[in-house]
């Protein structure tokens, strides 16, 4: 794991609800198949929360943009920029 980094994220508190939010869906999607409910159902939920992290996936993204990648630009520091590139290499899969 990589060394944290102080940053000031505008969207985190974003995140921190919509991960909360997101989390509960799943638990909620547990608790159906726990208690044998439909099966499109279950997939349906599935595919919500799926988008949800996505979602999620994506505001993280613009303000690492907006903040870290911005810096490192700013710095030149080019590791800032390969562990980005990385990053999104496994975003995308």
């Amino acid at each position: 794991m990589k060394m944290s980094r102080k940053h000031n994220h505008e969207e985190k508190q974003n995140v921190i609800n919509r991960l909360s939010r997101a989390i509960g869906h799943l638990e909620a999607v547990k608790k159906m198949v726990i208690e044998d409910r439909d099966c499109s159902d279950v997939l349906i939920q599935i595919a919500a929360v799926r988008s949800s992290i996505q979602q999620i996936g994506n505001i993280i993204l613009k303000d690492h943009i907006n903040t870290c990648v911005v810096d490192a630009i700013e710095t030149s520091d080019q590791k800032i920029l390969e562990e980005f590139s990385a990053a999104i290499d496994q975003f995308l899969k």
